[in-house]
């Protein structure tokens, strides 16, 4: 009979198994097992050989690996792939390729991964709305370095309360972002920053464990995959261009030096210093696709305004409205755009250049009710005033709509 491969976790019972893949490898998990069924293969007896855990718990290390852990069964899966030196050469371009002149960073941010797997990092998003970029070969190797400690992930995954198949991953990989739901976003703001995730599985009570997980997105919509203000900081947005020439055998390449690439990596030090909880700051991941990513997402803070703003010039044949920045907040909380006090002022001032009036004067504001009507009130307040054409003539593409 081979090792043993089945041990008692608790008071359940669990067998190690070897799962095929696709690709000819295996993807080692564990499958809960019935008692009375190793008793009729073995005998009662043999229970007694099995080894015992007070629970499970998720440690993750990729050196002083070890599956216990003061008594619980740990998790996390060993590395396939051992540091041996040699040839490095088709990765160091392929990280070249990836990460572009934060080249330097991309190799502390797999250092982090492979050396500091707790550390807390940005979520790395590669964009390109060209195809053949190798941004999902870049999913695909991570995977086949870090294993089983990788989960891919979609936007069905992340909206569901159970997450026991992901919730203690390293690596969270998302192909093919497009993420419109707030509450998705939300959730991995939060938990990029988090230590502490809850784990619910159907049926189970959930329960708290430490989380260290890494999101990595990909997605062919640079400018639109997920709503991002301009003061975000744990974002690290690239990129990636067109591969000069397509090399089927290239992944397989990669996957051969990876023994190679751990040695070098091990070896080689830092070149970026600790000086945020992410490791990073703002200013080293700050790039031209976070910038096109957030100015996005204020045209659509804009075209929203623009577009109540004409609505209500349109109803009361106006050619101006009046309205203070709590009339305008009151209606934008009514649709899907996010947006607060502050960045409507700036909005108006900084970008529209419009002047709030001095003194409170009475003016007729408008109100959106909760059937969707729009009223005119009577009021006093320190109103900004726009103009039709002002709107016409910067939100043209609105006024053909």
């Amino acid at each position: 009979m081979p090792d043993m491969p089945y041990l008692r976790i608790g008071t359940s019972y669990y067998k190690i198994v070897q799962v095929p893949t696709i690709n000819n490898q295996f993807t080692e998990s564990l499958i809960k097992w019935d008692v009375s069924t190793i008793i009729q293969d073995y005998g009662r007896k043999y229970l007694d050989q099995i080894t015992k855990y007070h629970g499970k718990i998720c440690f993750p290390n990729h050196f002083d690996f070890s599956k216990e852990i003061h008594g619980f069964y740990n998790t996390y899966s060993p590395l396939n792939h051992a540091p041996k030196k040699g040839q490095v050469e088709n990765t160091i371009v392929f990280f070249k390729h990836i990460f572009g002149s934060q080249f330097e960073l991309g190799l502390d941010y797999f250092k982090l991964l492979y050396e500091q797997p707790s550390q807390i990092l940005p979520v790395l998003c590669l964009v390109s709305k060209e195809r053949s970029t190798g941004k999902s070969s870049f999913l695909k190797y991570l995977k086949e370095v870090f294993g089983h400690n990788m989960s891919y992930l979609d936007s069905h995954s992340l909206n569901s309360n159970f997450n026991l198949d992901w919730g203690n991953k390293l690596l969270l990989g998302l192909d093919e972002a497009f993420l419109q739901k707030e509450e998705i976003t939300e959730k991995i703001k939060y938990l990029s920053t988090s230590n502490k995730n809850k784990i619910e599985a159907k049926g189970k009570e959930r329960f708290e464990v430490d989380f260290f997980g890494k999101f990595i997105m990909c997605s062919n919509k640079e400018d639109s995959f997920i709503k991002i203000d301009s003061d975000e900081i744990r974002f690290w947005v690239i990129k990636v261009p067109k591969l000069t020439y397509e090399d089927v055998n290239f992944l397989n390449k990669l996957i051969d030096e990876i023994p190679a690439f751990l040695h070098y990596v091990k070896n080689r030090k830092f070149a970026s210093e600790r000086k945020t909880r992410m490791w990073f700051t703002s200013q080293q991941i700050y790039t031209p696709a976070l910038k096109k990513l957030v100015n996005n997402n204020r045209n659509r803070v804009e075209k929203e305004i623009a577009h109540l703003l004409l609505s209500v010039m349109e109803k009361f044949e106006l050619d101006e409205v009046n309205f203070c920045l709590m009339d305008l907040l009151n209606a934008l909380s009514k649709t899907r755009i996010k947006t607060d006090l502050t960045q409507l002022r700036l909005l108006l001032k900084k970008d529209w250049k419009i002047e709030q009036k001095n003194n409170s004067f009475n003016y007729q504001k408008f109100v959106i009710l909760s059937d969707g009507e729009i009223i005119l009130l009577e009021t006093k307040g320190r109103y900004f005033t726009i103009k039709k054409s002002f709107l016409s003539k910067n939100f043209d593409d609105l006024m053909t709509e």
